[in-house]
């Protein structure tokens, strides 16, 4: 059985088994209906012309857990962000673990999107934003109607979270292949400030699809800081899909670090509602062998007097892929809009491939908007500069490929993360950098 086929009549089953209310029970049945309609993106899209999931696919996955598969802090604490206190929200094979978690009710709202969905308290916030901002499409349709965990984060009116969230979602490998679909569902009301990191981590090589969605809704003078950082196995893929809403004068930034995985795929969208709105989507991609990771981006201004700033670095060796569509659209009543995008890429290996598109639709007349895109190999002459000051030919391209990605990392907040990304690039090009990092 296929695995469309597969997930179209187990709804029936998990409908029966997570109940929820009247309304979100009518938003799941239709987007089972819409899913069995779309279907799986193949590469005859546009947006998915560089990217296959049919490999993905071909796992007979498992769609729910058979049982709840305990772990130790001492099996996951090098995954976490430990120097800092944090709100955590951890997930083991879709099932929350409470022993792993730190949540809270004070003054923000840190919990479960299962308690959010049935629980009358969260009931205006469900109604009012759940599900309001995810496109129509397969995938996700699809987390929509097997929507049953993630997080639900509301950091109410005027109220500075005070310290970061991190989620995170662990698979144990017990599994023989598994399917998981968090859903996660982030608040920020009028002049409120939270910042939030995201992973997703498996602890074994069976193979792991994640498909998970994400909606952000930004009110007046909101302030997000989300730092996603992808470094998993090689026998895992991801599938994220993160949209993101603004209103006037909020500030929205979201820093994506892909190190990891087999196959993953960036969906990311900002649409500006609003005013004096800043929206910044930043990126650094280093990968090997046979991976691939695609960022597909979108920012839709549509108010006059707003800012984008995209920026994406990208390192790639061996036989890996890079994909990056991103795509600013400026309506004709966006005036006075500042947008700037740009994709850079290094190709290490003759064999490594980078597909870039980046687009600009503009119907404004007074905007200040440009793209770019480079691709290229490491520069021979600063090179032999290193090399004649005594700096060996690997800890030299180490060096160059580092500055080449460290001005992304510049407008990083969080020191800590900062620090661990220094660390993971160090790792992943194999090199000591020889200072403090």
């Amino acid at each position: 059985m296929e695995l469309k086929d597969k997930l179209v009549s187990s709804f029936l089953a998990f409908d029966e088994q997570y109940q929820v209310g009247d309304d979100v029970h009518q938003i799941r049945s239709q987007a089972i209906k819409d899913f069995e309609t779309i279907g799986f993106p193949s590469k005859k899209e546009e947006a998915w012309k560089y990217t296959s999931l049919k490999s993905t696919l071909k796992h007979d996955y498992s769609i729910f857990p058979k049982e709840e598969n305990a772990i130790e802090y001492s099996q996951i604490k090098k995954y976490l962000i430990h120097d800092i206190d944090t709100y955590d929200l951890v997930f083991i094979d879709g099932i929350y673990s409470s022993h792993l978690s730190n949540t809270t009710h004070d003054k923000i709202d840190v919990c479960l999107m299962s308690s959010a969905l049935n629980k009358d308290k969260f009931k205006p916030v469900i109604d009012n934003y759940f599900n309001k901002l995810a496109p129509k499409n397969g995938l996700n349709a699809l987390n929509t109607a097997f929507t049953k965990e993630g997080a639900y984060i509301h950091i109410h009116k005027n109220i500075m979270a005070d310290k970061p969230i991190q989620i995170i979602n662990f698979s144990t490998g017990n599994e023989s292949s598994l399917l998981l679909q968090p859903r996660n569902l982030i608040v920020v009301d009028e002049n409120s400030h939270v910042q939030i990191i995201e992973k997703h981590q498996s602890l074994t090589n069976h193979p792991v699809l994640t498909n998970s969605v994400t909606e952000i809704f930004a009110d007046r003078r909101a302030i997000v800081d989300y730092y996603k950082i992808q470094n998993d196995k090689e026998t895992s893929s991801l599938i994220d899909n993160t949209f993101i809403e603004q209103k006037d004068e909020s500030n929205c930034s979201v820093h994506t670090f892909s190190f990891g995985g087999n196959l993953t795929r960036n969906n990311l969208n900002f649409y500006q509602k609003g005013e004096r709105i800043d929206s910044t989507m930043k990126g650094v991609t280093i990968i090997e062998g046979k991976q691939h990771v695609d960022h597909n981006t979108l920012v839709h201004h549509i108010y006059p007097n707003c800012e984008s700033h995209q920026d994406y670095k990208g390192i790639f060796s061996d036989k890996s892929v890079g994909v990056f569509n991103g795509k600013v659209v400026v309506e004709k009543e966006a005036q006075k809009t500042n947008a700037y995008q740009a994709n850079n890429n290094i190709l290490v290996d003759d064999k490594a491939t980078i597909n870039s598109k980046p687009q600009l639709e503009i119907f404004a007349d007074d905007v200040r908007c440009s793209h770019g895109c480079t691709i290229g190999q490491l520069d021979e002459e600063a090179l032999f500069y290193l090399q004649s000051r005594g700096i060996p030919r690997k800890e030299a391209r180490g060096l160059l490929m580092y500055a080449f990605a460290n001005n992304v990392l510049e407008s990083v907040k969080i020191p800590e993360i900062k620090k661990r990304i220094n660390n993971l690039i160090a790792e992943k090009l194999g090199v000591e950098l020889g200072f403090n990092l």
